[in-house]
């Protein structure tokens, strides 16, 4: 019983820090990196399809993405989405293949990713809490019902504290790498 609550609550605080990493992949670092255009959508024979479904990212040089469509068609509607994006990302097309340059982050731009990286990892901890609450919540259910002890209620707690702890630890690493990041020149 106490088992299956704690390792529920574990997977459930894995899954949010694997959202967070996926989040904090979307912030862009002065580094091209091809995760940078994973949540942009193209249209593609009357369906919206990932980038990557229709093209080839790869990462050209340290700043510049390269792009190459799999039917030369699919040139300008490629263009026409990383400009509409709310990436501040400006293509440029050489015959089939387009060149995304990464244009170098200003001061006020890193802060504003820090920001958004900050508020990101915030949702991440509250995340994890609710779910310690959650698996609290179960542990007391528990002890109404009689099926477990005070004992095993405070034991089980303790171990969600610790699980969450850990959690939270990770997050903050994870955290503290992105602002590295985003601070290097």
């Amino acid at each position: 019983m106490l088992n299956e609550i704690t390792q529920d609550a574990t997977e459930r605080m894995q899954k949010s820090v694997e959202a967070l990493v996926n989040n904090f992949k979307k912030i862009r670092t002065g580094r091209a990196h091809p995760s940078i255009l994973e949540g942009i959508q193209v249209s593609y024979y009357g369906s919206d399809v990932p980038l990557s479904q229709v093209a080839n990212i790869s990462v050209e040089d340290g700043r510049t993405l390269s792009i190459v469509p799999w039917e030369k068609p699919m040139v300008p509607v490629i263009e026409k989405a990383i400009m509409t994006s709310d990436l501040g990302l400006n293509p440029a097309t050489a015959g089939e293949n387009i060149r995304v340059p990464m244009p170098p982050l200003t001061e006020e731009t890193r802060k504003g990713y820090i920001k958004q990286a900050r508020a990101e990892a915030e949702n991440a901890r509250v995340a994890i809490r609710n779910i310690r609450r959650d698996a609290n919540g179960d542990l007391k259910d528990l002890l109404k019902e009689k099926e477990i002890t005070e004992d095993d209620q405070r034991r089980g707690e303790d171990q969600v504290q610790k699980i969450t702890d850990k959690h939270v630890a990770e997050v903050d690493s994870l955290l503290e790498q992105k602002e590295k990041d985003l601070m290097e020149i």
